[in-house]
């Protein structure tokens, strides 16, 4: 669904959709929708803002990735409301590509759009990654992979015996500090 700025200038747009996983490329190949997005929403042209435009309301997903710690797939579902402002972006020919350009603390919470308006997969995309975790992990009690022989350890221990420390550290342990 395409938000055209004329469109937004007659009317807020308002929108009910279902994405089938699949149909929204997340760029990220350890990341996979399970589930149907559903979003619902709206859409508006902010006046007196020279092209402001407003997106706000609300998604839920089931997204599917790798655990950090043991490798195997793991559930994220999310479920979540978004209110976001887009400025349509400067012109190229006025910003130099090397210029660093000061922006005050309200223009933090801005996006930038380019052309005739926005795209919503876009939108959808951009907030599912932002409300992903840093980590992946399956679990908070994940055990992760053993770094010797490569066994899941929560699914069953290894008995490898891990090193507590670096060996090559070993020698500044003999180190004192005289004199000081």
């Amino acid at each position: 669904m395409f938000f055209n700025v004329r469109e937004l200038e007659l009317r807020k747009v308002h929108f009910d959709v279902t994405f089938p996983p699949g149909e929204i490329e997340f760029f990220d190949p350890g990341l996979r929708q399970v589930a149907p997005l559903e979003a619902e929403g709206s859409a508006e042209l902010l006046p007196n803002t020279l092209g402001e435009i407003r997106v706000k309301g609300r998604l839920s997903v089931t997204m599917e990735a790798d655990c950090d710690r043991c490798l195997e797939s793991a559930h994220y579902p999310i479920d979540s409301e978004f209110d976001l402002f887009y400025r349509p972006a400067p012109p190229a020919h006025t910003r130099h590509p090397a210029e660093e350009v000061e922006i005050d603390e309200g223009e933090v919470e801005l996006a930038f759009y380019e052309g005739g308006g926005l795209e919503l997969k876009d939108i959808l995309r951009e907030h599912i990654l932002l409300s992903m975790p840093m980590q992946r992990i399956c679990d908070e009690k994940c055990r992760g992979i053993c770094p010797q022989c490569g066994q899941n350890r929560n699914l069953a221990p290894c008995g490898c015996q891990t090193k507590s420390g670096d060996d090559r550290w070993e020698a500044l342990k003999n180190l004192t500090t005289k004199g000081i």
